[in-house]
């Protein structure tokens, strides 16, 4: 299962819609991929495959290069492109584990039978989420972009920044034109003039940066820095699925210490595996507001991800106000502390 990649096209060829982000007519065509096990419970973990999702060079590919031995059960591994997807993929009860922003749980809180369950906080990065301008904008500041294509990624931590910059600028969401794209197709976009503005994060920055985009505005002093981990409720509620998560969250934990002790021999190992440049990923590292850090779930961490939900709900970007705190369990805190 390692290295099976799904994207936002792949899901919705499955009947899954990010809008309304409705389950209705799931078919088996593309998650069951990642669903080796099925339904059956393992009656131990040497029979069990734990379903995790991953990004392109996210951490948790790198644990043998961490000199983290392999776990007592399988894993498999699919490559997801936004956190919004993975949200649904546990929905869909085909994954047991992924990370998110603070974003996508609030999106599937409402529906019936919400698998999504937050179990650990990964403090991290925000200075690689951005407001970029092309090379020779006018912008100054972010009301300057009242009028103009803003390019944003639905549903993420983008869509967030958006819509606080927009209220600390006093404009609404019609002072503006809004663009909902892909990261990929958010590049292409702002490269060929389309966008006049484009709200984006991750290593993309930096391409963009180094072919003359701008940085109008990082994300320090918007966002928490709170990184959700995610597991599905049923994999938690299961003895032996449960165990295996809190063994698999205590290895993961140890992989952000090897990455803090070392940027550049972090940076190299990224660009082997997605051969993007390592420089781009050591100026990330460079860069970045704070080191990574995973542990449990705090009071402090459910109130921030409260404000934002209430951000998206004055906004009528979700129809009711959701209360977050039954999204949270902290019944594996005691394998990240």
């Amino acid at each position: 299962m390692t290295g099976l990649s799904l994207s936002r096209r792949d899901l919705m060829s499955g009947g899954l819609s990010i809008a309304g982000l409705s389950l209705a007519g799931l078919t088996t065509v593309n998650l069951a991929a990642c669903s080796p096990n099925g339904d059956d419970k393992a009656g131990s973990l040497d029979d069990l495959t734990l379903r995790v999702a991953t990004y392109r060079g996210n951490p948790e590919s790198f644990f043998g290069e961490a000199g983290i031995q392999a776990p007592p059960y399988k894993l498999a591994r699919t490559q997801f492109a936004g956190g919004n997807l993975i949200a649904e993929a546990i929905n869909a009860r085909a994954l047991d584990f992924g990370g998110m922003s603070e974003i996508p749980p609030i999106f599937v809180a409402a529906q019936p039978g919400n698998q999504v369950r937050i179990v650990g906080v990964l403090q991290g990065d925000v200075n690689n989420q951005v407001v970029l301008v092309p090379k020779g904008s006018p912008a100054k500041a972010f009301k300057d972009l009242k009028g103009k294509r803003v390019g944003y990624v639905k549903a993420t931590t983008s869509h967030y920044i958006l819509l606080r910059l927009l209220q600390e600028a006093g404009l609404a969401w019609s002072d503006i034109q809004p663009v909902a794209l892909s990261p990929q197709d958010g590049l292409a976009a702002f490269q060929s003039g389309a966008l006049d503005a484009w709200v984006i994060y991750g290593v993309i920055v930096y391409q963009a940066r180094e072919a003359g985009a701008r940085v109008l505005r990082t994300a320090l002093g918007i966002l928490s820095g709170n990184y959700l981990i995610t597991a599905a409720k049923e994999a938690l509620d299961d003895p032996v699925r449960f165990q295996a998560l809190g063994d698999y969250v205590s290895r993961y934990k140890r992989v952000f210490d090897w990455i803090n002790a070392d940027g550049d021999r972090w940076a190299r190992a990224r660009e082997k595996a997605t051969g993007v440049k390592a420089e781009y990923y050591a100026q990330e590292f460079r860069e970045k507001s704070s080191p990574s850090i995973l542990g449990p779930i705090s009071e402090a961490a459910i109130a921030s991800e409260q404000a934002v939900a209430d951000t998206f709900a004055a906004a009528k970007i979700i129809p009711t106000r959701v209360d977050v705190r039954p999204l949270w369990d902290d019944r594996l805190s005691s394998f990240l502390k």
